[in-house]
């Protein structure tokens, strides 16, 4: 990871802490940014590369855990989905109760095909979610993300750095915990392990 990609995952990471303050007492002393009890990330509904709508709701029972990025992203994008895949293998059956959502934050150039087809490298269950540009922008601003798009050389070849970590909701739905990027998976893996043995 560069380290503009490293000060924006510490920079988020940083702001994501201190906006979680109002929040009731973990049971738990998670690996990852604890956010429970916080009032932003509420939810999240966004057609997927079907074209399906989805909320938080229809995986309910479930520990979801969200990824924001792009397809062509360089490095934090495929890092973090291999990673995500790799943890789900760790978990074993436990995997069925995981769903990994990635909504990308590029909805221009990444078509609903493109997305599924992503996506499926790292996993067959991932899900890729897809917005116009006025639901990606409100979606940003409801995750409290870092976006910022850098122009390239063409007016198509632009990059985006933006907020990498993953969100991860409770099996009601609720939102617990930011994981940067650079928390090791292992630890990452602990933390779903956890909020798979709460009790619903």
């Amino acid at each position: 990871m560069n380290s503009r990609r490293l000060f924006l995952s510490l920079a988020a990471a940083g702001a994501l802490a201190l906006s979680g303050c109002e929040r009731m007492a973990p049971p738990h002393h998670f690996n990852a940014i604890d956010l429970t009890g916080a009032k932003y990330a509420q939810g999240l509904a966004l057609p997927d590369f079907d074209g399906k709508p989805r909320t938080l709701a229809d995986f309910k029972g479930k520990v979801t855990v969200v990824f924001f990025g792009y397809t062509q992203c360089p490095d934090a994008c495929p890092t973090t989905l291999a990673e995500l895949s790799g943890i789900l293998k760790t978990l074993g059956p436990d995997a069925a109760k995981v769903q990994v959502l990635f909504v990308t934050v590029d909805p221009s150039r990444d078509t609903p095909a493109l997305l599924k087809n992503y996506v499926a490298n790292f996993r067959p269950d991932f899900i890729a979610l897809r917005g116009d540009e006025a639901q990606t922008q409100q979606v940003i601003k409801d995750f409290k993300l870092i976006v910022q798009k850098v122009p390239g050389k063409t007016p198509d070849s632009y990059t985006i750095d933006h907020t990498a970590g993953s969100y991860v909701f409770d099996r009601e739905g609720r939102i617990r915990l930011f994981a940067s990027q650079s928390l090791d998976p292992a630890l990452l893996t602990d933390d779903l392990k956890a909020l798979l043995a709460e009790k619903a």
